[in-house]
């Protein structure tokens, strides 16, 4: 079955080209050239990725991505961020809001396209081992890539989910941003060692008690990140 890319942007000629190259790559796309018709356009018939423009008319590209990560059926969606600014803090609260991967303009269509290939892949269940792991009140179960925390079923993106369950595997050891992006993103990596803290922080949000104190992803200053040590593997 093919891929279905949504493109958001307001540029036409941008859209002819962007389409042209994924339809001949082997991928279905639709286009919008709006936020609000974009959101529109995924309910209708949902993508299996979304190349987003920032820049908008009406509805901005953060307001898109952030109501898409408020939607269950687009939690796990990977999300493209194009844009013309290149600062670092704009790629953060990209980040933040819930995009995967940012590309700045001008780039090429053959980068892109990797990208997309890249972040559908880490979308793509992995086969880690099908024990659930237990730790304190955090159940994550690879083999339904669920994560409930005291009871109650949390919504991870598929990197945050692959951040939590590597970091939750190895209980008590530390790790470096660069380490977890060699172990989590592979060689298909985009993104720099700052946006590592990025991801812990969606994530501590999601599953700790208190994400300022967090009891489970914790910080070792100056080393990296580490799952704490209490509960057990079933």
């Amino acid at each position: 079955m093919l891929k279905k890319v949504l493109i958001v942007e307001d540029e036409t000629d941008l859209v002819k080209l962007l389409k042209y190259n994924l339809e001949k790559e082997g991928f279905k796309v639709n286009y919008a050239t709006d936020g609000t018709v974009a959101l529109a356009e995924a309910r209708r018939d949902p993508p299996d990725l979304v190349i987003l423009d920032l820049m908008l008319p009406g509805l901005d590209g953060l307001e898109v991505c952030r109501q898409l990560r408020r939607n269950e059926k687009f939690v796990r969606t990977p999300v493209l961020i194009l844009s013309a600014r290149s600062e670092e803090a704009d790629r953060v609260v990209g980040l933040e809001l819930g995009a995967d991967d940012y590309v700045t303009k001008p780039f090429s269509t053959r980068e892109v396209i990797a990208r997309v290939r890249a972040l559908l892949r880490r979308n793509e269940p992995a086969a880690p081992p099908r024990l659930r792991i237990h730790r304190g009140d955090i159940v994550i179960d690879p083999t339904a890539h669920s994560v409930y925390v005291a009871g109650r079923s949390v919504e991870l993106s598929a990197l945050e989910f692959r951040l939590l369950h590597y970091l939750a595997s190895h209980p008590g050891m530390v790790f470096s941003r660069d380490q977890l992006l060699d172990n989590v993103w592979g060689n298909d990596r985009t993104v720099t060692p700052r946006s590592v803290d990025v991801y812990i922080r969606r994530i501590r949000e999601k599953v700790e008690p208190k994400p300022q104190e967090p009891a489970y992803v914790q910080t070792i200053h100056g080393v990296g990140y580490r799952f704490a040590t209490n509960g057990e593997e079933s």
